[in-house]
């Protein structure tokens, strides 16, 4: 993304002499917005879907009746740790969707002659901590999302075999709306407090 970023961004700016803002747009959108979200919606497709999938072929067939039947929440013994996992491991793989981004955009940048002193510069100018901050944070919230509706919609599988690749299909469309939706109201937080 980052690359892409990069290279639609350089014409327009280059229009204004201004191609050095290429490393903050980069920067800022890498570490604030397009990492946290684009591993948030690779994550909703691939483990949101999996997690749906997996509860609810216990669902129809009927282990969660078992558990239930053991004395154990089906909630507590399955959801807990997934919706833990997403909160944990998610920020990690933001950070290396934040890196790839920021790599992405300074391959730009050095193709259009600029010195990795100089991108470096430019980028630590804009991005700061706090933004690295946020944008971990919001990668906290997102895998609470999808890792939550992953385990909803796995409980609420009806049945019959097809019901799990509707239930799995339903956790990743929740999952990115809800997404998106969370991003939308980061954004105007942090609009408004600016």
């Amino acid at each position: 993304m980052g690359l892409i970023i990069g290279i639609e961004g350089a014409q327009p700016l280059a229009q204004f002499g201004a191609q050095i803002f290429i490393a903050d747009m980069v920067g800022f959108g890498a570490v604030r917005e397009l990492g946290p979200m684009m591993t948030a919606v690779m994550l909703a497709g691939r483990s949101g879907a999996a997690f749906a999938a997996e509860i609810g072929t216990m669902k129809v067939n009927e282990e969660l009746a078992a558990l239930v039947t053991m004395g154990l929440d089906p909630v507590r013994f399955l959801a807990l740790q997934r919706v833990t996992a997403g909160i944990l491991l998610t920020p990690l793989l933001t950070i290396y969707t934040m890196f790839a981004g920021l790599l992405g955009g300074t391959l730009v940048m050095v193709s259009l002659g600029f010195s990795l002193p100089v991108i470096y510069h430019q980028m630590a100018t804009r991005v700061h901590l706090v933004d690295i901050g946020i944008g971990l944070g919001k990668s906290m919230v997102f895998g609470a999302i999808f890792s939550a509706v992953g385990c909803l919609r796995g409980f609420q599988t009806g049945q019959g075999p097809i019901s799990v690749g509707l239930s799995a299909t339903r956790a990743v469309v929740t999952s990115i709306f809800l997404i998106i939706l969370a991003d939308t109201m980061f954004a105007g937080v942090g609009f408004f407090q600016n």
